[in-house]
């Protein structure tokens, strides 16, 4: 099949293009580089026509109140070209218990993303996955104070960029769910105790702090980031990640 895989040039998408390339298929990456602009539209059209599926996984800039603004209008974008062009098969990738943190204006937008993909005219698969192992450093860094790192307890359920793109690309590949599959690391940590185990790992000077009020993710009530019934779970663990 062909794949025009939007995105596809960012840690995600990149490792998507090659692993359904490898797998006989032809990906195409498209993205802003590329001249393929979700926002005003420019070479969407284009980039879709012909293709059997669509792989979107562009993300907002931002992760504020703008971020329901992009996710509308690129998908309004996308599913109009796709279903002129007679795509077969609609992708995205979502977050694991999105619709559980409204208080989140990001999170909210990718429920908006979701909704508007089921409410169209494709065949879809959603995959939904928890955060990636990629992004920890960051989540530290949003709450660094000089030498202090202020993390909540928060419980997360790391997952390797890798082990997302496979499920990804494996989906992208198969019949359309019209549903959606959710994949996790295969543990759960508090977000404290990840700081820990990652200065262990990479130490640089800092000390974590528990502090129930840091962060976006303070915001978060309970394990609703994480995995419940019938999940995939992925095989790398957060500490072989590290090493």
């Amino acid at each position: 099949m062909k794949f025009a895989v939007i995105g596809g040039t960012g840690l995600i998408g990149s490792q998507v293009v090659k692993k359904l390339n490898a797998a006989g298929h032809e990906a195409v990456p498209h993205s802003l580089s590329t001249g393929v602009d979700v926002i005003t539209g420019q070479g969407v059209e284009e980039a879709v026509t012909g293709a059997d599926g669509v792989v979107n996984l562009t993300n907002s800039p931002t992760f504020d109140d703008a971020s329901p603004a992009f996710f509308q209008t690129s998908m309004d974008n996308l599913v109009a070209a796709g279903h002129k062009g007679g795509v077969g098969r609609f992708v995205i990738l979502s977050i694991v218990g999105a619709d559980q943190v409204p208080d989140l204006a990001y999170y909210r937008a990718k429920v908006l993303q979701e909704d508007i993909l089921k409410a169209g005219p494709i065949p879809y698969s959603i995959v939904r996955a928890t955060q990636f192992m990629e992004f920890i450093n960051a989540f530290m860094s949003w709450s660094t104070e000089g030498d202090t790192v202020r993390l909540p307890t928060t419980p997360l359920q790391p997952i390797a960029a890798q082990d997302v793109s496979d499920t990804v690309a494996e989906v992208a590949a198969g019949s359309p769910l019209n549903g959606t599959l959710n994949v996790g690391g295969p543990d759960v940590h508090p977000l404290d105790e990840l700081g820990r185990i990652t200065l262990n790992a990479r130490p640089d000077g800092r000390t974590v702090v528990t502090d129930d009020t840091a962060g976006m993710f303070a915001a978060v009530d309970g394990d609703v980031l994480t995995t419940k019934g019938d999940a995939r779970i992925a095989p790398t663990h957060y500490t072989d990640w590290l090493t």
